[in-house]
């Protein structure tokens, strides 16, 4: 648990949506943010937390800001397989999102959490292997490297952005994700690791919907807030 004030976190659910509407929905709640920091009390305690963006993207590859030299020509021939490609300001390098991935982009201000980055991703990686355990008891763990991994695949990836203490982008959980469209980059810069998703592990179809409670419960226990729905 974090913070002393219960924080409220609002939910988005914007279902199936392309990237670029997506990106443009998190600015405008970044901006309502800081709007909400302006209109707080002398004292700055005020308990409204942030926005949970919760998605599914259609066929895209993402590379944040380590990899803003990524070849035109591997651009080209991603976008060919029927992929979109969108250079963005998050950590990391190249991943993938697509159908059957649940995306959630926490959109907080780390200040009423009492938290600071690294705190925060380890709270997130803590949301997914608790979430993990609720499915079959598959264990999740951490590694060197950022996200969630099931021995040496990783079953969720994380990059997030923060600027002044309010977060953006955030983490995509294989759920019954295609994986063959990992196989064409090497994800997140990592070439002697693979992906995996609950439904691989389980050898049953397990849908980001059935996902969405226990993420949002594992969520509200772990940074001590109450979910709007």
């Amino acid at each position: 648990m974090v913070g002393n004030l219960i924080q409220y976190v609002i939910t988005h659910r914007c279902s199936k949506i392309r990237y670029e509407p997506a990106l443009r929905l998190q600015h405008k709640l970044v901006a309502k943010i800081f709007q909400n920091r302006q209109q707080s009390p002398p004292n700055g305690n005020y308990n409204h937390g942030g926005y949970l963006m919760i998605c599914e993207h259609f066929p895209v590859y993402t590379v944040g800001i380590r990899g803003s030299k990524y070849p035109q020509r591997e651009i080209d021939r991603l976008t060919a397989l029927g992929a979109e490609f969108h250079h963005i300001d998050r950590g990391g390098l190249i991943t993938f999102h697509g159908p059957g991935q649940l995306v959630v982009y926490p959109i907080l201000d780390l200040n009423n959490f009492k938290l600071n980055t690294k705190d925060y991703v380890n709270h997130l990686e803590d949301v997914i292997i608790e979430v993990c355990k609720d499915f079959g008891s598959i264990v999740g763990s951490r590694s060197p490297h950022t996200g969630v991994w099931v021995g040496d695949d990783k079953i969720c990836a994380m990059g997030i952005h923060c600027k002044d203490r309010v977060t953006s982008h955030g983490l995509a959980l294989n759920c019954d994700t295609d994986l063959t469209w990992f196989s064409q980059i090497v994800p997140c810069g990592i070439s002697d690791k693979g992906v995996t998703s609950i439904s691989k592990l389980l050898n049953y179809r397990v849908s980001i919907d059935d996902v969405i409670p226990s993420f949002l419960k594992h969520f509200a226990m772990i940074f001590n807030c109450k979910i709007d729905n």
